[in-house]
C-alpha cells in the first residue's frame, strides 16, 4: 500500500550559510534548494574544488515531494557523525528538495564522535535557520487534447487553477496544450 503523495511541500527558497566553531575547527554550512540529483552533484563538484585544502566535505540532501530520496555522507569522518546529523536537521525542519553540505577545517584538537555530531548538527541548524523556508505546490505534467470549439472552456479551467503552459500546437482542427498543474487540482483535467 502506498502512501498518498502530498499535494505540496516545504523547501528554501534560496542559498542559505551557516557557521559552527569548537576548539579551533571551523563549520561552514551551505544550504542550496535543489531539484535533482544531477544538480546536487554539480555543486558537490563545486565544493570539492573550492574547497580542496579542507578536511571534510560532508553532506546529506532530501529529494523529492514525498522526500522519498535522501543520502548522508560523513566524507571520512567516523560513520554517522556528519551526514546523519546534517540529514537530521534537514528532517527536523520537514524539508526536501535541499542539499547541505558542511565543509570542515580540522582545528588540531579532536573534538570526539559526539563532538563532532553536534558540530555538524549545529553548522546545519545555523545554515536552515537563515534560509526563507517556502511551501511549494506539487506539479504535475499534463498533455491536453480537444477539439477548437471548446478552447474558451479549457482556457478558464486552466486559468482557474493556475496551470503553467509549457506549449501550444494547432493541427487538423485539433489543439494540444503542454501544461504543468497543481496536483490538488488533478482530478479537474
Amino acid at each position: 500500500m502506498h502512501a498518498k503523495m502530498a499535494d505540496s511541500y516545504f523547501t528554501i527558497a534560496s542559498e542559505s550559510e551557516g557557521l559552527y566553531k569548537d576548539k579551533g575547527s571551523k563549520f561552514l554550512a551551505f544550504a542550496h534548494p535543489v531539484s535533482s540529483l544531477e544538480e546536487v552533484n554539480v555543486l558537490l563538484e563545486h565544493y570539492r574544488k573550492e574547497y580542496y585544502d579542507a578536511r571534510h566535505v560532508c553532506y546529506a540532501y532530501m529529494l523529492g515531494a514525498d522526500q522519498e530520496e535522501f543520502r548522508a555522507n560523513d566524507d571520512g569522518e567516523p560513520s554517522g557523525t556528519a551526514g546523519r546529523p546534517i540529514l537530521g536537521q534537514i528532517r527536523s525542519k520537514n524539508l526536501t528538495n535541499v542539499l547541505v553540505v558542511v565543509i570542515r577545517y580540522f582545528g588540531g584538537i579532536l573534538l570526539g564522535t559526539s563532538g563532532l555530531i553536534v558540530a555538524y548538527k549545529e553548522a546545519t541548524a545555523d545554515a536552515l535557520s537563515r534560509a526563507d523556508i517556502i511551501e511549494k505546490d506539487v506539479m504535475l505534467p499534463r498533455t491536453l487534447r480537444f477539439s477548437y470549439e471548446k478552447m474558451n472552456e479549457v482556457m478558464r479551467t486552466l486559468k482557474d487553477i493556475n496551470a503553467k503552459i509549457l506549449s501550444q500546437d494547432w493541427a487538423d482542427n485539433q489543439c494540444i496544450i503542454y501544461c504543468e498543474i497543481q496536483k490538488r487540482y488533478a482530478d479537474r483535467i
